[in-house]
């Protein structure tokens, strides 16, 4: 059996800025990314099925026997079993939406199964991401899931400093190498993961379920509240909650961060802060690619969404339901807008310019050197793609 997961058009474009640099698979929700939730569960290398411009990073292999698995469906036991299940030619439906189809036939992005596949109905509910607030909106459930999946093949660490005080002890997994002092971690409402050679400094704070990512440091006096992921190599302080960090990302010095995502590579400088709640309690309206405007997302709390190696100046103030894009340095008085296209350079206050492409990288570049890092030409060609055909 080979798997590869598949875009789904019309959800992918919801989901972007995020889904501009990678595929729907490589989103992070709970501890995993959808991907790496699909690939332990089924102990299968996934390929990945998406736009013609992401191909050359993100590449689809087949055989003679692929199962193609919607990216946008996060899995539990009972999906991954009746996925893994199915013969070759039957489709899997919740709904109308394609969950997993078994074939030798090697398809391309945007492909429906023929009137000749059989068709089964999933009857339990699936949990999709079809929508931005779909990332927050799932991720404390999926720390949960992702919690008890990683713990059965690893054995917790013990934390030995003698001033960090543990509430739910059964419910927090520490990795190796992790170094933790004088925090207060509580998992009694739910599961805490720290990943290997990760750093909690003193003072922090962290309500469950929450995940700290391999190599990530939870700053000193740090706030993290309940349905936070820090992903791997990021940096967090100040108060965040129901949030996530993609990976590589740095928020080190106070200030707020509610309801939101933050993709790879991307920096809020001191005192930056979003809204998260309307003054009125109305629902928030967030801009969508798909629509190209403003849409009700009914969700009462909603806030900051922003693509990669996007980067905010010391006491930056996004407003509720702001969409920041790919690779915009964003600052200035007062709330910024709403939307934020890709390749930006300034604010609200003082106006927007285009970022000059070279200049761009070669922040990227300077950003990336600090971890010994550096942009390929894979990654060089996506950024081009972007900033060539904005939308």
């Amino acid at each position: 059996m080979n798997l590869i997961l598949f875009d789904v058009p019309k959800y992918r474009t919801f989901l972007k800025p995020l889904t501009l640099t990678r595929p729907v698979a490589g989103l992070r929700c709970g501890i995993l990314t959808v991907g790496e939730k699909w690939e332990q569960r089924l102990g299968a290398e996934a390929s990945f099925l998406t736009e013609t411009y992401l191909r050359e990073k993100f590449t689809t292999r087949y055989t003679e026997d692929n199962l193609y698995i919607n990216a946008s469906c996060l899995p539990d036991d009972a999906l991954t079993l009746t996925a893994q299940a199915l013969n070759t030619g039957e489709s899997l439906y919740y709904g109308n939406d394609l969950v997993a189809y078994r074939t030798a036939d090697h398809l391309d992005y945007g492909f429906e199964p023929g009137a000749e596949a059989g068709r089964k109905e999933y009857p339990a509910p699936v949990s999709f991401l079809r929508e931005l607030p779909h990332l927050f909106l799932n991720n404390g459930r999926e720390i949960g899931e992702d919690f008890a999946l990683l713990s059965l093949s690893r054995a917790s660490e013990k934390i030995t400093d003698p001033h960090t005080a543990l509430y739910g002890e059964d419910q927090v997994f520490i990795g190796r190498n992790v170094q933790v002092r004088a925090a207060i971690i509580n998992a009694e409402a739910g599961p805490v993961y720290i990943d290997d050679d990760a750093i909690v400094q003193e003072g922090a704070i962290i309500i469950g379920p929450a995940a700290v990512g391999k190599n990530a440091m939870v700053a000193f006096g740090a706030k993290i509240r309940s349905n936070t992921t820090i992903g791997p190599y990021s940096r967090v302080g100040g108060e965040v909650g129901n949030t996530v960090f993609q990976a590589y990302s740095n928020k080190a010095h106070d200030g707020f961060l509610g309801n939101s995502y933050i993709g790879e590579w991307c920096n809020l400088g001191a005192n930056t802060n979003n809204s998260n709640l309307k003054n009125n309690y109305k629902p928030v309206s967030l801009y969508s690619y798909a629509l190209r405007e403003l849409y009700d997302t009914g969700e009462t709390f909603c806030g900051t969404f922003m693509g990669d190696y996007t980067k905010a100046g010391i006491s930056t103030m996004f407003n509720t339901g702001t969409v920041a894009g790919v690779c915009s340095n964003i600052y200035g008085s007062g709330f910024q807008d709403k939307f934020i296209p890709s390749f930006s350079w300034g604010g609200k206050a003082e106006g927007y310019q285009p970022y000059r492409f070279d200049k761009a990288v070669e922040v990227i570049n300077a950003t990336m050197e600090r971890r010994s890092l550096s942009l390929d030409d894979k990654d060089l060609a996506i950024l081009k793609y972007i900033a060539g055909n904005q939308e």
